[in-house]
């Protein structure tokens, strides 16, 4: 049997094991289960699902893909929920990272990119069903220690975090220092991460590696998997951890948890931010008054000018290379303070 597997798939060592599928009744699924679905036609000749590697893989009707039930909630694109899955069994990829579900409401922007797929069955290895929770990184008990953090929010999806992230991590390795890298809330894709990497992170990791198909869970779930993110990354003896929060405060994948987690540790606080007017509203949301104003609403003269006067907050566009010079001061200041007090202004 040739199974496509997805990144959500990239916590699981395959090898040696005997792969196969169960029939389960909808009524015994969970999420973070492993299952094979297949692709059924939707009028594309192919469409591409991210791999175990971040590499874009071309799948078409009729390959078997692996991937795991999950739940969406994206403002700007998609939403969907394993949940919603009917007698019919067909779902599609919530994301090319793997996370299936029943695609209840997309923008037209996406829409194409859903891959539209039928249930075959729960994956199994050596007859076992395989669960994404079994093969996370182990608990932490008792109280994390992190080096310092730079925590990265946004005004909602796609404002320019990540993006922030790389510009930020680049300027700290350059800077000889050892980057640790880490997404805490989301739903799981593999690329995100790795442009961390990319970018000069000597240790990445994100919720997908503690189990999640996404952060839409409970509080003590989302706590727990932040937790386990964040100590295995801080482990690799790193000098500073870039920390993303994914989505937006009031979206429901617990960016609000993600920011309690670290609080204590973080010696800067970068907002990307969609549009200058959004900073207050997402400073009040958080009820932090962020160090640094990033993203869209940073990206000409006149964006920086609003923010400041809306928000009293420095503006800089992080991948301008004339704003590098700027950035480094600003982090290079964050880091010295946090040596000797942790603290933040709150709004």
């Amino acid at each position: 049997m040739r199974l496509t597997r997805t990144s959500v798939t990239r916590i699981v060592d395959f090898s040696g094991h005997a792969l196969g599928t169960e029939a389960v009744p909808r009524t015994d699924w969970s999420d973070g289960d492993y299952v094979v679905a297949e692709v059924i036609d939707g009028g594309v000749p192919s469409w591409h699902v991210e791999s175990p590697s971040g590499r874009a893989v071309s799948v078409g009707c009729g390959d078997l893909v692996v991937g795991a039930l999950g739940v969406r909630r994206a403002t700007l694109e998609a939403v969907g929920d394993w949940r919603d899955v009917g007698d019919d069994l067909e779902m599609s990829t919530l994301t090319r990272g793997g996370v299936f579900g029943r695609c209840t409401s997309v923008s037209h922007i996406v829409r194409p990119q859903l891959i539209p797929l039928r249930y075959r069955g729960h994956l199994t290895l050596d007859g076992r069903g395989a669960v994404m929770s079994d093969h996370g990184l182990p608990a932490v008990h008792g109280p994390l220690t992190l080096p310092p953090v730079i925590l990265l929010i946004g005004t909602s999806m796609s404002s320019g975090k990540t993006t922030a992230g790389v510009a930020i991590t680049r300027v700290l390795s350059r800077r000889g220092l050892r980057v640790g890298a880490v997404k805490l809330t989301g739903i799981g894709r593999y690329a995100d991460i790795l442009a961390m990497r990319d970018a000069g992170a000597c240790a990445i990791a994100d919720f997908v590696d503690a189990g999640l198909p996404s952060t839409v869970a409970s509080e003590p779930v989302v706590t727990d998997a932040a937790r386990r993110v964040l100590a295995h990354v801080a482990g690799q003896k790193v000098d500073v951890v870039v920390v993303e929060a994914g989505a937006s405060p009031l979206e429901p994948y617990r960016g609000d948890l993600a920011v309690r987690v670290v609080w204590g540790d973080t010696a800067l606080v970068v907002l990307a931010a969609s549009d200058p007017y959004a900073v207050a509203g997402v400073a009040a949301a958080f009820d932090i008054r962020p160090d640094l104003v990033t993203g869209r609403a940073a990206g000409t003269s006149a964006g920086v000018e609003l923010v400041r006067r809306v928000a009293d907050v420095e503006a800089l566009d992080v991948v301008d290379p004339a704003s590098q010079a700027r950035l480094g001061e600003i982090l290079d200041r964050a880091l010295e303070l946090e040596a000797r007090q942790r603290s933040h202004e709150r709004v």
